[in-house]
């Protein structure tokens, strides 16, 4: 490691050391249904740092969601994602912002997430709606597995893209199963270690299949707009 290695090191951990307090201040502020979780993208299966409150279950020491796998594949150009809704297996609605932290060279290295559990508020609104007579059928928002395991992350996201194809792996032709590494890469999946290896174990494939299709998914991936290739 380089001095200026160290250097950005010391500065991330120095930003992470003065989010605490304000991880335990916010979900004071809201109480109960509030819950704020502070991550260090350096490490994605230990990347919980801090968390105060308890609407995801999350523990320090804890893995990234696929909310934070998002973040990392997108890298330095990450931006903050506020007010978005999903829920959790057990079908709590959970109401969530990411803020992505950032050292002073402008690189990404972490989250400050808040999540709020309207569960009530929602069947409340749902009530006062009939009531009103007014029509119901909003979306259901998706579904977001939070877990402490980064492995159980990464097969709910696969498990999530088989069952959006109505396929088992073995029915999907060539081009979907290309489809289903890029959809994963996108989603940074393969930026924590070992993914490869955790969804060929899922799909029930080899690593060197794994690898093999990761690596035609991205030579077939689109160009983006303006590139040159």
């Amino acid at each position: 490691m380089t001095p200026s290695d160290t250097a950005r090191d010391g500065e991330r951990d120095a930003i992470l050391a003065a989010l605490v307090p304000v991880v335990h201040g916010i979900a004071a502020t809201f109480g109960p249904v509030c819950e704020v979780v502070l991550h260090d993208y350096r490490e994605p299966e230990k990347s919980v740092v801090a968390v105060a409150g308890s609407v995801t279950g999350r523990t320090v020491g804890g893995a990234m969601s696929e909310i934070g796998m998002r973040v990392l594949a997108r890298g330095d150009e990450a931006d903050d994602d506020l007010n978005y809704v999903t829920r959790t297996a057990d079908g709590t609605r959970v109401k969530s912002s990411t803020i992505v932290l950032r050292d002073s060279t402008g690189a990404v290295f972490g989250a400050l997430c808040v999540n709020l559990d309207v569960t009530a508020v929602d069947r409340a609104h749902a009530l006062l709606g009939a009531l009103a007579g007014a029509a119901g059928g909003a979306s259901e928002p998706p579904v977001t597995t939070f877990g402490d395991d980064i492995d159980s992350v990464v097969d709910a996201i696969v498990d999530a893209h088989l069952r959006r194809q109505d396929q088992t792996w073995a029915g999907l032709d060539r081009t979907r199963r290309l489809a289903l590494f890029r959809s994963l890469d996108d989603q940074g999946v393969f930026a924590v270690r070992r993914a490869v290896e955790q969804v060929a174990g899922r799909l029930g494939i080899s690593r060197a299949s794994a690898y093999s299709y990761l690596a035609q998914s991205r030579a077939a991936a689109p160009t983006p707009e303006g590139a040159h290739p």
